[in-house]
């Protein structure tokens, strides 16, 4: 097929008739989608409904330790659970502390302790400084964005490259700027673009030189086992070992959950960090908890066992949940692969599908799907305060929906975009 950018104005005029009358087609069906957002499937919370009969009244809620998990204590978790998180993400109990059911409370958590109390015993809070920036690789994560936007911090977008975000920037940056405090990281299978970092990515993360001593790495390695293609897994280096070999060892903060592993809000949440910064964070926690749900925590580690068990876990996610990754690519290359209209990249991992929209172009294309009754993440939440400079990129969200339905909402969405963009085209012509 023709790209639209080669068509005449009267050719394009006639391609909008066609268009606008097969998208009156769609809003007649009165579809009812929702791809805003990436949860799992009622299918995959099904598969994990095994370790709702694990433990019961007659249980032994004992830990190997011969704890009573029912009982006080335990306040960073029981030694099997930060096991099993450490091995999620690649390190050592030793490092771990293991929380309630979100890795984004944690995140939400640790900045609200470094702007009232300070990141180390001395440092200054944050909330005493006239100004504090935060690194934003983008496209990125719409909740990390608002955590950092609720306690007034200067964003400063980083382009994500093929490798992982701009390393030659960010080095500079935090160089020079004191007032740079950290950066957002989802290191495997970013979030949306699916993006993994490359080792030296990682290394010359923790190599970094910043000038402000408080300065931190938020590792959100939410995606750590989350394989679509579980036989090429993609694997990426620990980065709290190569902060370590850097002579940096406090310059990272890494979390991790079993929202999607397990039920999400009813998982646990894990961080990993150096032993002076769990120092800190455990003296913060003997005063604002008792202890979290180590009941939870227990049935976790009854079920799973091991990383092992994990795997075997997720190996059953991928298998519902790729057909629909794959459905959505094949539409995609299919109806806009020869258009020069869009692009898009295919993620081995995670869960979104990034697609680059003509510029000016993403906000018109999420209305339009809504209108005709599609909901998808709103155009600009991949960027800092909701406003994407281009207007190009929209997060796919193929998870939730059932196969059939994620197909209607591809079919759908390939339309918006190519009548969003021919008249763009018109606008230009």
């Amino acid at each position: 097929m023709k790209a639209y950018r080669d068509m005449t104005r009267g050719e394009l005029v006639e391609l909008k008739e066609v268009l606008e009358q097969q998208y009156k087609e769609k809003m007649a069906l009165g579809l009812k989608l929702d791809m805003s957002r990436g949860k799992p499937s009622v299918a995959q919370l099904d598969s994990i409904m095994g370790m709702m009969d694990l433990l019961d009244s007659r249980s032994d809620y004992r830990t190997e330790e011969g704890f009573d998990s029912r009982n006080y204590g335990a306040m960073d978790g029981i030694f099997e659970a930060k096991k099993l998180m450490a091995e999620i993400m690649g390190t050592t109990p030793e490092h771990v502390v293991v929380y309630g059911n979100s890795s984004l409370s944690i995140m939400y958590d640790s900045i609200s302790r470094c702007y009232t109390h300070g990141v180390m015993e001395g440092d200054i809070p944050w909330c005493k400084l006239e100004r504090v920036k935060w690194l934003c690789p983008v496209p990125g994560y719409d909740r990390h964005f608002a955590i950092t936007e609720r306690f007034g911090m200067e964003m400063i977008l980083v382009p994500m490259k093929e490798d992982g975000p701009d390393m030659d920037l960010i080095e500079r940056l935090v160089a020079e700027d004191d007032s740079i405090k950290g950066i957002w990281c989802v290191p495997k299978y970013s979030n949306p673009q699916g993006i993994s970092y490359s080792d030296q990515t990682v290394k010359r993360m923790a190599a970094l030189k910043p000038k402000a001593k408080d300065f931190r790495i938020y590792w959100d390695n939410a995606y750590a086992v989350h394989h679509l293609y579980p036989d090429a897994p993609v694997e990426i280096l620990d980065i709290l070992s190569e902060c370590e070999k850097a002579g940096n060892p406090d310059l990272v903060y890494e979390f991790a959950s079993t929202s999607k592993i397990s039920f999400s809000g009813a998982g646990i949440a894990a961080m990993a960090a150096s032993p002076a910064n769990l120092k800190e964070i455990r003296d913060q926690l003997r005063i604002m908890t008792i202890g979290y749900d180590k009941i939870n925590q227990l049935r976790h580690v009854r079920y799973f066992k091991d990383l092992k068990g994990v795997q075997e876990q997720m190996e059953r996610h991928a298998e519902l949940i790729r057909p629909k990754f794959e459905a959505v690519l094949e539409i995609l290359e299919r109806e806009l692969g020869e258009l020069g209209i869009g692009f898009w990249k295919k993620p081995f991992g995670g869960y979104f599908i990034s697609f680059e929209a003509m510029e000016g172009c993403a906000k018109a294309i999420v209305k339009r799907c809504k209108d005709a009754g599609v909901i998808m993440t709103d155009a600009g939440a991949t960027y800092p305060y909701g406003k994407d400079p281009k207007d190009t990129n929209i997060r796919i969200a193929p998870t939730f929906p059932t196969l059939e339905e994620i197909q209607k909402a591809a079919e759908l969405f390939v339309l918006c975009v190519k009548l969003v963009s021919v008249e763009k085209l018109l606008e230009q012509k």
